[in-house]
């Protein structure tokens, strides 16, 4: 009795120290409002750590299975990860239709969260199925697997999209205008949180791999979904049939999207985002061979990059959070993130030659760092650029650029490398060239260029010094050193 006393008692003095914390050193703790209070706004973010448990499934966990374990081909796993960027591109349309949603019960946004969740669910249900049809150890066709595992990955990519989507324009409809950014910042956390949550549990479940225990794992992944989305949607959306009824003025696509892109604003913002998710997402295959074969790390080691890189996009997130808060140039925000990406690439670049782990660990991390910024700024100026009620049609823009850019990225970067390297150890680039850096040097540098065709775009965007809210510092690259 006297020691559940003395616990009670340390609980009760630790819970009354953190009252005495300020939020700066509370993570967020600001973000609640008396209309999106924190345990409202986590409910609200469930669906974003369903779309990361989705991401790592995709284009981790099946990627390793199907080649390593089921010895399926490595060009058609390939072909079935890259089929949910399929869809990638009607993000902007899945967004106008939310905003433009005719529904007798008043709501926008819920129902294309819920048709989303509902393709997920039927995506992971018939998916185990159809890969081991795939493999060629059951007594069906084989054509039959590719065609049920195309469909799956077909059915998980357009409903991550959709639910994805819907789920941000929602959370800019409740969160207040002065909250959004935090908002953004927050939902990005969670997001991370469910990829690395995911990817452990997964890993561990695995261990001992076999069929059954694969079939459970994805219709685990499924269950789960449906659990996390209905409860990120329980009482969310506040019904309002005055905005969804039938006989309202009812727009179309083409007229949404010339008046977005009216004044040339949106679509420099839009070049820069995918210009500068090109530019972070080149690497994404590539970083963990390059510390075995340049740096002669080992697989601990490089696996601990995966880490290592979340840590500085959970930095740049919490950074950005603050920062938008205090009322930094969103644009500004993503031109520092922009140009810590060109530090990174540098860092990394020069590990080769100076042989040196720790520059390319640094440079890695800030590489996490520097996209954590670019996104949440970017997409926080997005978040201002859709008109009153139209958030979805901003977001799903610029969701379509950054999912399209993202994917293209890496399916060019890792054919450049390829190429690349052919040619340097045939000897047809010189001497100089004939080591196995050169090829993934070659990407890096094509990264750089790309980040400094951001920083162009960007640079227009920012606001002039002086102006409420704003830093006195200028940025574009007529300040950029050198």
């Amino acid at each position: 009795m006297t020691t559940k006393r003395r616990v009670g008692k340390t609980g009760n003095a630790f819970l009354a120290i953190l009252g005495t914390l300020g939020p700066q050193f509370l993570p967020f703790a600001d973000v609640s409002t008396k209309e999106l209070p924190m345990s409202r706004l986590l409910r609200l973010s469930l669906f974003q750590v369903s779309v990361g448990m989705a991401m790592v499934l995709l284009n981790g966990t099946l990627n390793r299975v199907m080649i390593v374990e089921m010895g399926v081909p490595s060009w058609l796993v390939a072909l079935m990860v890259s089929l949910p960027l399929v869809f990638a591109p009607f993000r902007a349309l899945i967004g106008f239709k939310s905003d433009n949603r005719r529904s007798a019960l008043g709501w926008r946004r819920v129902p294309y969260i819920w048709g989303g969740t509902m393709l997920q669910f039927g995506g992971f249900a018939i998916m185990p199925f159809a890969l081991l049809i795939l493999t060629g150890d059951s007594h069906g066709p084989t054509w039959i697997g590719h065609l049920g595992a195309a469909l799956a990955f077909l059915l998980v990519g357009a409903g991550l999209h959709t639910t994805q989507t819907a789920g941000l324009a929602l959370a800019t409809d409740l969160a207040p205008e002065d909250k959004r950014p935090r908002v953004v910042a927050f939902l990005y956390v969670m997001l991370l949180v469910g990829m690395v949550g995911a990817s452990l549990v997964y890993g561990q479940w695995l261990t001992d791999f076999s069929p059954l225990r694969l079939i459970q794992m994805i219709q685990g992944a499924a269950l789960v979904t449906m659990i996390l989305n209905s409860v990120a949607l329980w009482k969310q959306e506040p019904r309002d049939p005055s905005r969804t009824r039938r006989d309202g003025p009812t727009p179309s696509f083409r007229e949404s999207w010339q008046a977005f892109c009216r004044g040339g604003r949106s679509t420099r913002v839009l070049v820069a985002v995918g210009c500068g998710t090109a530019g972070f997402s080149m690497q994404d295959i590539l970083l963990e061979p390059y510390g075995g074969q340049v740096l002669h790390l080992t697989v601990g080691a490089t696996t601990a990059l995966t880490a290592l890189m979340s840590a500085g996009s959970l930095f740049g997130f919490g950074l950005a959070a603050r920062l938008l808060s205090r009322g930094v140039d969103p644009y500004r925000l993503a031109g520092w993130g922009a140009v810590a990406g060109v530090v990174a690439f540098s860092a990394v670049i020069f590990s080769a030659p100076t042989d040196s782990p720790m520059l390319f660990r640094v440079g890695t991390a800030l590489i996490g760092f520097g996209a954590g910024l670019f996104s949440v700024g970017t997409l926080t100026a997005a978040m201002s650029l859709g008109r009153e009620g139209e958030s979805g049609l901003a977001l799903g823009a610029w969701g379509a650029v950054q999912a399209t850019s993202a994917g293209l990225a890496i399916a060019i970067g890792g054919a450049i490398r390829d190429v690349v390297a052919d040619l340097a150890t045939s000897g047809r680039l010189g001497a100089a060239l004939s080591d196995v850096s050169a090829a993934y040097g070659f990407v890096y540098h094509i990264e750089i260029g790309l980040l400094f065709i951001t920083l162009i775009a960007i640079g227009p965007l920012v606001r002039p010094a002086g102006e409420k809210g704003q830093s006195s510092l200028k940025f574009g690259l007529a300040e950029f050193p050198g």
